[in-house]
């Protein structure tokens, strides 16, 4: 594992840590492939029951590095180097051959927000099976700000998650949520103080370890099966739209200049 994704397992706990700070835990290339591997590799693993994924603080997540794609590189856009047989090998639009940003997984994974998760970050929450938020946590979509179609199931999790006019509302103004306000709309199930955080959801993590986890997978399952059912036309269309979005072209000098502004807005708003 790189150092930029971080593996800590206790007592049947898996801790993933996103770990660029410098870049409040941006998403580039690096970052992208280590998480869909840390969850591959922590769902194979016997001594793994739950697992929990986190940033180093101040940031959850600012979504995809931005200064990566407005360089002349975009090499979250480019397939990766790797062996063509590799399971987290990305295609030409930087998207993994299985769905969202996590593969297929049996155990639960809980998003441990501890500060603002923005965007593809944002994303990353939704694919959490439920959140637990510090207080410091704030939720933005950017996407139409940054000029990106999402590509890894917002506009189908958020909707799930908090209504269709909510999330509307998100993506449309890319205004911040706090934290509370994210509790009374249902999008995170608990708001603790930051200095607990961990603490707390290792707690939730332990109930559910303490637990028959051949009857947790099967009710995880259960749920994921209901969800299918309902959404994954939902899940096709946005894919559609990402591809086709991307396949246009990205002005990366625009994308630049829109990354100042979307910091500076942010700023403002936090």
């Amino acid at each position: 594992m790189s150092d930029v994704v971080l593996l800590d397992v206790q007592d049947r706990v898996g801790l993933i840590t996103m770990n660029r700070p410098d870049r409040r835990n941006a998403i580039n290339g690096e970052m992208g492939v280590g998480l869909a591997r840390a969850v591959g590799d922590l769902e194979a693993r016997d001594d793994v029951d739950v697992m929990i994924l986190t940033g180093t603080d101040p940031a959850f997540c600012a979504g995809a590095d931005l200064k990566e794609i407005g360089s002349q590189s975009a090499s979250m856009f480019s397939a990766t180097k790797e062996d063509p047989n590799d399971p987290y090998r990305r295609d030409e639009f930087g998207m993994y051959p299985f769905r969202g940003p996590f593969p297929p997984h049996t155990k639960l994974l809980i998003g441990a927000i501890n500060g603002p998760a923005i965007t593809g970050g944002f994303e990353l929450a939704l694919n959490c099976d439920f959140l637990i938020a510090s207080e410091n946590a704030r939720f933005a979509d950017t996407h139409s700000r940054v000029g990106i179609m999402p590509g890894w199931g917002l506009t189908v999790m958020l909707v799930e998650t908090i209504g269709v006019r909510r999330a509307r509302e998100l993506s449309a103004t890319g205004n911040f949520l706090d934290a509370q306000t994210a509790l009374t709309w249902g999008l995170v199930n608990h708001v603790v103080p930051h200095d607990q955080l961990l603490t707390f959801t290792r707690e939730v993590a332990l109930a559910v370890v303490s637990n028959d986890q051949t009857g947790v997978r099967r009710m995880l399952r259960t749920y994921a099966e209901i969800a299918a059912d309902l959404y994954d036309d939902s899940w096709d269309i946005e894919k559609t739209v990402n591809r086709a979005w991307l396949a246009g072209g990205i002005d990366t000098a625009e994308v630049a200049k829109r990354r100042d502004a979307i910091v500076e807005r942010g700023r403002t708003q936090l």
